[in-house]
């Protein structure tokens, strides 16, 4: 059964991407727990990230780098966590979260809803700062 990012990945749900390409792909969540925290995704559903195959895995921690030095030039923040944690969606991915402590990476604060403007704004806001 394709988990719900696999169905964001093929267009079947909106998303709000930031990168795309052959390997992953990376967009906002929609219940983020401080503005810009967005998920980097292998196209590949597998559940358990230590089960990727390791060039899949690389690729998927190279977009992750890439994205959070961007999250920092576009966000007011001390660090970008990143937290790989697994049990919310059977499909592995990558929290990136801007933060300006230890505190803010408290996911019973996450959003119940974000409208999808602020989402696409967002998303556009990194997606330029990644060129």
């Amino acid at each position: 059964m394709t988990s719900v990012f696999g169905r964001i990945i093929a267009g079947e749900i909106p998303g709000s991407f930031v990168h795309r390409d052959d390997v992953c792909v990376s967009f906002m969540t929609i219940n983020p727990i401080a503005p810009g925290h967005l998920l980097v995704v292998p196209r590949l559903e597998v559940d358990h990230w230590v089960d990727l195959p390791e060039d899949v895995a690389a690729r998927v921690f190279a977009v992750s780098h890439r994205i959070s030095r961007a999250l920092t030039r576009v966000f007011t923040c001390e660090r970008v966590g990143l937290v790989v944690a697994g049990y919310e969606v059977p499909h592995c991915h990558v929290h990136l979260v801007p933060t300006l402590s230890m505190a803010d990476i408290d996911f019973s604060r996450a959003a119940a809803s974000v409208d999808r403007s602020v989402l696409d704004e967002q998303a556009d806001a990194i997606a330029a700062a990644l060129k």
